[in-house]
């Protein structure tokens, strides 16, 4: 199987690579290796490896930047993901491609499902889903994965910052009333291999799937959790989202429910808990 990767050395991407490289021929394409501002550009490099398989890794996630760069984010969130949708199609290719839960504003008191209506605060939820809609509506066969607070032991996330003020600051002051689920990379990117090879058995089982860690915690728990993993003796203040203005609004609430990842697809995410124990144990 020809595959073609894009953000290589993202998060998810990373974590994806060597699996990937046992399942098939893989091409493993960075940002220096491809702008996803150049539509044109985006066509003609993916049609030269004809792939059978184009997993997107690649995004534009900087939240509160997004505010001040809506068409930088555009470009990269949904201008790209609709060339390699098309792409795909001509290719008659699997397209995997990653969304977030920031899709949703955060009003419900229930897990998010697939088919709730979407509703984004901020313009990196916006330009998420309108990638989601450009895949969906483009015709080719596809693996759309909403997931959440994703972290690794690599590049810029919530984990790693937590432990880099950990060594620095006396205390953490951090939000408290913000639900979600803090997911780690390495499952995500196990589970996507499972998903597509459940799609490859039986193509009626492709579409768009809600995958984040089980179970639910605040900013505040996760950061008490990573600090203490870390074995580090700071106190972590909660404080509220009043307390901590930020550029671009975050939904109160976020969960996402994983029924029809566990029905359609056979899979079941692992406990957050459990994720942040698998990254911790790397950077050991």
């Amino acid at each position: 199987m020809n595959i073609l990767l894009l953000g290589a050395q993202g998060q998810v991407g990373a974590a994806l690579r060597p699996l990937l490289a046992s399942v098939g021929k893989l091409t493993a394409w960075t940002r220096a290796d491809l702008d996803l501002q150049q539509p044109a550009q985006i066509r003609a490099r993916v049609l030269e490896v004809r792939p059978q398989l184009i997993i997107n890794a690649a995004a534009y996630t900087a939240v509160d930047r997004a505010e001040s760069e809506p068409h930088i984010a555009h470009a990269i969130n949904a201008s790209a993901p609709a060339v390699f949708a098309a792409v795909a199609r001509q290719c008659d290719a699997l397209l995997v491609h990653y969304s977030t839960d920031y899709v949703f504003d955060g009003n419900k008191t229930t897990p998010y499902l697939e088919e709730d209506a979407a509703h984004p605060l901020n313009v990196y939820g916006h330009t998420k889903l309108e990638g989601e809609r450009a895949i969906q509506s483009s015709g080719c066969r596809h693996l759309i994965f909403r997931t959440s607070w994703v972290y690794s032991a690599t590049g810029h996330n919530f984990l790693r910052t937590i432990l880099r003020l950990a060594k620095t600051q006396s205390r953490l002051r951090i939000v408290a009333d913000q639900q979600g689920a803090p997911t780690a990379a390495p499952m995500i990117a196990r589970l996507t291999l499972q998903a597509i090879q459940a799609v490859q058995a039986d193509t009626q089982r492709a579409g768009l799937y809600h995958l984040s860690a089980a179970g639910q915690t605040t900013w505040h728990g996760f950061a008490q959790a990573i600090v203490q993993a870390a074995g580090v003796d700071v106190p972590v203040d909660a404080i509220t989202t009043l307390d901590y203005p930020t550029p671009a609004r975050r939904p109160v609430y976020s969960l996402l429910d994983h029924q029809r990842l566990r029905t359609q697809l056979g899979l079941s995410p692992t406990s957050w808990q459990a994720g942040l124990d698998e990254v911790m144990a790397t950077l050991v």
